[in-house]
């Protein structure tokens, strides 16, 4: 065999390095990258997350994936969360722990068996620092679908051997950790040493909260509790999914082979349909009526929302207006730029705030008021004569949907109690299973694929690599303002994620190996194998599904 062929040719920290095949990414990390190294939890070798003891089959590029980074973050929290299952079912063998949303920086955890107070969460959290210290090892091993099932229904996990019921493949991957097993759709980080910054926080007797560094850093975030709203919203979405008997994967999968699907989109659509009128009769029960603002991250079904609340309101008598704040950003070259030099248009200061709040002072006086169109093509505002009259009648409620909606600095010169703030978001109840959660970042982003691959020329690639930038701005343009809401609104459907894969697994199919984006696209594939599909076919056209898959008797012209 000629040496050629037993090296490959590795990028890698900015060096090009001669390396012989089958050397373990550790080895090279530890060898090129010593002062960094305690910080890398994987690699991205080829577009593809990997742990460190993968081994270096081909030519490639290989790149850090720090424990502060994007990707560092989710994989932190997964494997806290594993020690966090290893030390609950050894101190409290005969209790049950189930995992819950995302809150307050960190996720919400109920337990039975036990009850949450100090004494709990000092000798927790005192184990958590224990078992980070010791620095034990993660360990991956991949068994058949058979083996998995009978350790899972020895260890009295009945949700984890029903999810393998309809499992994809002939074997399973696994982590243990001691003595606890689970499922492992992620790079295993070496040890437990990495995962030494956390905070927990109780809620109710039987609750707590596991709070992880902040994004992007090493700090942990106060131990003070402050969305108790975006709570009883989670709270409110966990009891609806007792009731349809939908809490895990497995439930979703065996609904849609038993037909029962059918009913399940039926009572989701008429769920919603309930909160939708509960929110418009807060509405016009409140003392000022005029001005409802809706705000929400991408994807979250904005558009759709606005035009049911709207008809909601119409049934109760009221004339809802509609108000686009995009029709207010400043002219392109007029964008405020963002820290990488590139111009931000989901910055504040991207709108023209002193035309949007003199037009809005003198609509609400009862003036008609011509207000802007903006040219997307063009990113130039149309010509005055162009614009939308907007005359708010004796019943008129403005509806102006935004990312800027809950911010107060958007309309200084509005009062507060003029103004209905609603936020909304796809904060889908769902799990794995009871220690593995649906990220609810995860809905919002395969949605968005769909719909920019079906109506805006945009491939699951283009949209993946975008959409880091996007969770930026959401972080601080929107999420930190989501408590100051009157009324938080979940717009996910529990079943979404089966009619979401048949269009989704097609796009994400057609990202290239060579783009950055197939790592992601990659683990989200992943993801849906666990899903069975479910045709669109029963989904009614008013849903809000139907803003992202199509067919909505809605137009969003």
């Amino acid at each position: 065999m000629k040496t050629e062929d037993t090296l490959a040719t590795i990028k890698f920290n900015n060096k090009k390095l001669k390396i012989k095949r089958g050397t373990k990414v550790k080895d090279l990390i530890a060898q090129y990258l010593l002062e960094e190294s305690d910080d890398i939890i994987a690699v991205v070798l080829n577009n593809r997350t990997v742990s460190l003891d993968a081994e270096i089959l081909r030519s490639g590029v290989i790149e850090p994936v720090y424990l502060c980074s994007r990707k560092g973050a989710r994989l932190y929290q997964k494997h806290i969360n594993i020690m966090l299952y290893e030390i609950f079912y050894s101190l409290y063998p005969h209790a049950n722990i189930r995992i819950g949303q995302a809150i307050s920086e960190g996720h919400y955890f109920k337990v039975t068996g036990i009850t949450v107070d100090n004494k709990f969460i000092k000798t927790v959290t005192k184990s958590l620092h224990t078992l980070a210290e010791s620095k034990t090892p993660f360990e991956f091993i991949r068994i058949p679908v058979e083996d998995a099932r009978r350790r899972f229904y020895k260890m009295d996990r009945k949700d984890k051997k029903q999810l393998l019921d309809q499992w994809p493949q002939s074997h399973v991957p696994l982590i243990k950790l001691n003595n606890f097993i689970d499922f492992c759709l992620h790079p295993v980080a070496p040890h437990t040493g990495m995962f030494k910054y956390f905070n927990i926080i109780p809620l109710e007797n039987d609750a707590f909260i596991l709070q992880f560094p902040h994004h992007g850093t090493k700090d942990i975030p106060d131990s003070t509790f402050n969305q108790p709203k975006l709570y009883e919203t989670h709270k409110m979405a966990r009891k609806w999914s007792k009731i349809v008997k939908i809490q895990h994967v497995a439930d979703l999968n065996k609904a849609a082979i038993s037909k029962d699907i059918k009913e399940v989109i039926k009572i989701s659509e008429a769920l919603h349909e309930k909160k939708l009128s509960n929110i418009a009769d807060k509405i016009a029960e409140a003392p000022v009526k005029r001005l409802v603002f809706i705000s929400g991250p991408s994807s979250s079904g904005k558009t759709t929302f606005s035009k049911k609340l709207s008809i909601q309101l119409r049934v109760l008598g009221f004339q809802p207006i509609p108000l686009s704040l995009d029709n207010y950003y400043v002219d392109r070259e007029k964008t405020p730029r963002g820290p990488d030099g590139k111009k931000d248009f989901e910055l504040l200061e991207a709108i023209d705030l002193k035309q949007f709040n003199s037009d809005l002072r003198d609509i609400l006086d009862g003036k008609e008021v011509l207000t802007p169109v903006y040219n997307f093509n063009t990113g130039l505002r149309e010509e005055p004569s162009k614009g939308i009259p907007v005359l708010l009648g004796e019943n008129g409620i403005l509806i102006i949907e935004g990312i800027h909606g809950l911010n107060d600095a958007l309309t200084p010169r509005i009062r507060n109690d003029e103004k209905f703030k609603i936020y909304i978001n796809a904060l889908n109840p769902l799990s794995i299973d009871n220690h593995n959660r649906l990220n609810t970042s995860d809905v919002r982003l395969l949605r968005r694929i769909v719909r920019d691959r079906h109506y805006r020329g945009y491939s699951a690639a283009q949209t993946i690599n975008n959409w880091g930038s996007v969770r930026r701005g959401e972080r601080t343009n929107i999420f930190r303002f989501q408590e100051s809401a009157d009324v938080i609104f979940d717009t996910s459907l529990i079943y979404e994620f089966s009619v979401l894969k048949i269009w989704a697994d097609y796009y994400l199919m057609e990202v290239p190996r060579s783009d950055p984006a197939y790592a992601e696209a990659y683990r989200l594939k992943q993801f849906l194998s666990m899903f069975v599909a479910v045709l669109p076919a029963d989904v009614p056209n008013t849903s809000i599904m139907r803003e992202f898959i199509g067919g909505s008797s809605f137009s969003y012209r």
